[in-house]
């Protein structure tokens, strides 16, 4: 074969770019798999104290990785919550706030960003995300479906020369709790959280909950087995989270940690230090700008998060001092009319303000509808007979204007101290800043609340 000079020139460009993006650059930039749950109260995974289930393939991460004591979500509910994760944007600035919504026209994604770094993106399983000119993945499987891994092996086998990201994106334990084996546990024997009402009602719902539970945590398992047997974990960041809570109450559709707090695991063998855990507080509005740093991209200012890689790599141990919260009640399934609720938190203290105070919330449980049928009733016959419980059936649907906890003496949200003068200082302090984040958001409160269902994909598109 005979090569010109400029032809020679152009073969050695196209190789030394070739290896640069591909080859030199390939050490520098890891393999990424973002495993998530649907539904799943981050005390309910034994890594993270729980004393009912035992997942012990989701605990190996922890214990060959980093475990967070502190990551949390913008919104309890799972549209909001995916299409966070993959902007890097806060929901109300996205557009993407209330449940089965859409971003903003012109609105770019982890897509568009590890794209430009080299990579291939691909997500499989759950979606619930809109429109797909913002989120253009490589889809592996049917919308709807639980992640195909038979088509996840072919495309992470495709070209092993070329990093990639995998978003794995389970349905469990998402209700109806029909997964699993609920028969390993007793339902006299288990211990409630106490925000439950005990009654052998919620005994009976909650086991098949755990059950399913176990079920997901043998799918991670899988889902490990295969970059093992591919030979690609060692140069994988793999991440695992439990997105926002359960639909038991004060969890999923609530600002309680139980609602917006996430387990986050992560392990990259030779760069997270093994069994570490941090208390740095994080959010998955920084997941975004975190891939985009390991894939060894520019920040990108328009972005509401920020890279926690410090983290990651041992070099820091904080990362922010507060993080916010936004719940839509408008639109959710025999929700209320409008609840609008907003949260802000600290290391120390959670601040909540509930603008639509003086209404009743309510969701599919106190409806009573399919699933949960007979399940509030019993709830609220133990009401009529037991202190406890009559706390909790008003704490949860009738709520004052503010509430402020002590996450450290009260981690389950149960006394609000904001009629204790001593505390009247630290609620205003986050209220002003909980307002300026809305301000800077361009939420409005109660009128972005009732303009819900104008972003709503049932209703929009």
């Amino acid at each position: 074969m005979n090569l010109n000079k400029t032809s020679l020139v152009l073969l050695l460009v196209n190789v030394l770019t070739w290896n640069f993006v591909f080859g030199q650059d390939k050490e520098s930039k890891p393999n990424i798999v973002f495993i998530i749950a649907d539904d799943l109260t981050f005390r309910d995974i034994s890594c993270y104290g729980s004393e009912n289930v035992k997942t012990s393939n989701i605990d190996a991460i922890a214990s060959e990785g980093m475990q967070f004591t502190r990551c949390f979500q913008a919104a309890p509910m799972c549209s909001p919550t995916r299409h966070n994760i993959y902007t890097g944007l806060y929901p109300v600035k996205s557009g993407a706030y209330p449940q089965a919504t859409f971003v903003n026209k012109g609105t770019k994604s982890i897509v568009h960003y590890l794209e430009n770094e080299g990579y291939r993106v691909a997500l499989t399983g759950k979606r619930h995300i809109a429109p797909v000119e913002s989120f253009p993945f490589e889809y592996l499987g049917e919308n709807g479906t639980d992640p195909d891994l038979g088509l996840l092996e072919k495309f992470i086998s495709r070209n092993q020369d070329q990093p990639f990201c995998a978003f794995v994106c389970f349905k469990e334990p998402h209700t109806p709790w029909n997964l699993g084996d609920p028969s390993i546990y007793d339902p006299d024997k288990i211990v409630l959280p106490p925000y439950l009402v005990d009654t052998k009602k919620t005994r009976e719902t909650i086991i098949n909950y755990y059950a399913e539970i176990n079920h997901l945590d043998n799918s991670v398992g899988e889902v490990r087995g295969l970059l093992d047997k591919l030979g690609v974990a060692d140069n994988t960041v793999l991440i695992f989270t439990s997105e926002q809570g359960n639909a038991l109450p004060f969890a999923k559709w609530t600002c309680y940690d139980n609602g917006l707090q996430t387990a986050f695991l992560a392990r990259w063998p030779g760069k997270i230090k093994a069994g570490s855990i941090s208390n740095a507080m994080i959010e998955y509005v920084d997941v975004t700008p975190t891939f985009i740093d390991l894939a060894g991209g520019k920040p990108v200012e328009s972005l509401d998060g920020e890279s926690f890689l410090p983290v990651l790599l041992g070099e820091k141990d904080q990362h922010k001092k507060y993080v916010y919260g936004i719940q839509t009640t408008r639109g959710i399934r025999n929700g209320s009319e409008h609840y609008a609720i907003r949260s802000i938190r600290s290391e120390k203290f959670k601040y909540i303000l509930n603008l639509n105070y003086d209404s009743k919330f309510q969701n599919n449980i106190t409806e009573q509808k399919a699933d949960w049928t007979h399940f509030w009733l019993t709830w609220e016959v133990k009401a009529n007979i037991d202190e406890n419980a009559r706390m909790l059936v008003n704490k949860f649907q009738y709520r004052p204007e503010e509430e402020l906890y002590n996450i450290e003496d009260d981690p389950y949200e149960l006394n609000n101290l904001i009629t204790e003068k001593q505390y009247r200082p630290v609620a205003d302090q986050m209220k002003t800043l909980l307002l300026k984040w809305m301000d800077d958001q361009g939420d409005k409160g109660k009128e972005t609340e009732m303009e819900a269902f104008e972003h709503q994909t049932k209703r929009k598109m």
